[in-house]
């Protein structure tokens, strides 16, 4: 029998410390995957969103609508970011998400509210994602009471009825449930992590099953052979959106106000866009283990930092131009304001033109890899 060796036992851990040493991509998940997590969860995620953008109109323009404005902008939770004239630019600051909320004050303010008729003021919130919407609404009553305290009396504030009759409205979502949010973004989140995964060990499964070089010695042009690897995960990208649209409208009951037509279009760009990062994935890596471990760094921040889970507007700024440059970002937007919002193209292009962009940087490289690796 033979006795357990301490001097064998070195000598496997050393082995395996050089080992892990040579291997940089198991090392760098090792270490900077930790690390990227402990700084978005960290400092990036915040589920208290404040400063998040918002319309007014204020009809009245009196001592006392100013100073309930100037009220709201410093409970934090709202930036007056626009001014719109007409209800109907309003509107479609709200479609296209650019305006969080819309707040409304109108003609006669201040007049109703010195003679006690309890003027009507309306704030309306894009409730897509309702933790995003949640703490201004929660909170609007006390903050128009603390602008109003000053300059019509702490009493008459006080009083029962309340002077002035806040109306809420959450809209796209009324009852603000959450997986009118989820589900939508879950459709973003599958799409990427599948789609880029699969096509990630496209080139180097070839080279470790011998086949590269009966590849190479072939007339295909390297965008022909880009097409045809993605091409066939296109369809599969169809049928998982075709399951989880289902599953959204028959089991969730998430509305579908939008184009059907215009989601398939914007899906099947962000289908292609992850199909080329995971063939650029797979010109990079050695093995398929290295092409996978790339993904896991890019389906994180794409996770954490497009605005699935935490409100994106919430964000730190540096963490907002991280999630600009994501593909699933664009894409959640995309998805959202289709199915909740009933948005056109017209009010998409400020989301559909980032997708492009990344899909023709990442062809390019995958294309340019892929020579070199024909060299």
């Amino acid at each position: 029998m033979v006795r357990f060796s301490l001097s064998r036992l070195v000598a496997v851990l050393l082995k395996e410390f050089i080992q892990m040493r040579r291997d940089r991509m198991t090392l760098a998940m090792m270490i900077a995957l930790p690390m990227m997590q402990l700084i978005m969860f960290g400092f990036a995620i915040n589920t208290d969103p404040r400063h998040l953008p918002a319309a007014l109109m204020d009809r009245d323009q009196s001592a006392l609508s100013r100073a309930v404005v100037a009220a709201v902008e410093n409970s934090t939770f709202i930036d007056i970011s626009h001014r719109p004239v007409t209800e109907d630019e309003a509107e479609r600051l709200m479609r296209e998400g650019r305006v969080n909320y819309l707040m409304i004050i109108p003609e006669h303010f201040s007049r109703d509210l010195h003679r006690g008729l309890r003027p009507q003021m309306l704030l309306v919130a894009d409730a897509t994602d309702p933790s995003a919407a949640s703490g201004a609404l929660n909170s609007i009553n006390q903050i128009v009471a603390s602008g109003l305290r000053r300059d019509f009396g702490g009493a008459a504030v006080a009083s029962d009825p309340w002077p002035v009759e806040v109306v809420v409205h959450r809209r796209y979502n009324p009852a603000g449930l959450t997986h009118y949010n989820i589900v939508p973004g879950l459709l973003g989140v599958i799409l990427a992590m599948t789609m880029s995964m699969m096509t990630a060990v496209a080139l180097t499964r070839e080279s470790e099953q011998g086949t590269m070089e009966n590849l190479l010695a072939t007339p295909v042009r390297p965008l022909e052979m880009m097409l045809g690897k993605i091409a066939p995960y296109v369809i599969v990208g169809y049928s998982q959106t075709a399951v989880i649209l289902l599953a959204g409208l028959y089991i969730f009951h998430i509305p579908f106000v939008g184009s059907l037509l215009l989601l398939l279009a914007v899906t099947t760009l962000f289908v292609v866009v992850n199909l080329i990062l995971g063939f650029l994935f797979s010109t990079l890596a050695r093995t398929q283990m290295q092409a996978l471990q790339m993904t896991f760094f890019l389906l994180l921040p794409q996770i954490l930092l497009s605005g699935f889970m935490f409100p994106f507007l919430g964000m730190p700024r540096w963490a907002q131009v991280i999630g600009e440059v994501l593909p699933a970002t664009h894409y959640m937007r995309l998805v959202r304001g289709i199915m909740l919002k009933g948005a056109g193209l017209g009010d998409l292009t400020t989301e559909i033109w980032p997708l492009l962009a990344i899909l023709l940087g990442a062809a390019s490289l995958a294309l340019l890899r892929y020579r070199r690796t024909l060299d």
